[in-house]
Formats: structure tokens, C-alpha cells, sequence
């Protein structure tokens, strides 16, 4: 009983772009959180100018 071992790279490929557009969007999610979190005590600071 012999099993046929298909090569895996298209799966990986698939894989790889999927981890990479996860990645960009967690980065981007992340960017857009740290900006609120120091946007409006930095509008503050600039104001005291």
C-alpha cells in the first residue's frame, strides 16, 4: 500500500501570500491603533504651542 506524495509547494505558495496579506493587515490594523491611542494627546501638546 503504497501512498503518492504530492509535492506541496502550490499549497505553500498559497500559504505563504495568505500569512504575508495577514501580516500587512495586522501591521496596518496595529499602525492605525497606536495613531488613535497618540493622536489626541499629541493635537493637545501642539495646541499648548
Amino acid at each position: 500500500m503504497e501512498q503518492k506524495r504530492t509535492p506541496g509547494k502550490p499549497r505553500d505558495t498559497g500559504r505563504e501570500d495568505r500569512l504575508k496579506a495577514a501580516l500587512k493587515a495586522n501591521l496596518a490594523r496595529r499602525k492605525r491603533q497606536a495613531k488613535a491611542r497618540s493622536g489626541p494627546d499629541e493635537a493637545q501638546d501642539k495646541d499648548k504651542d
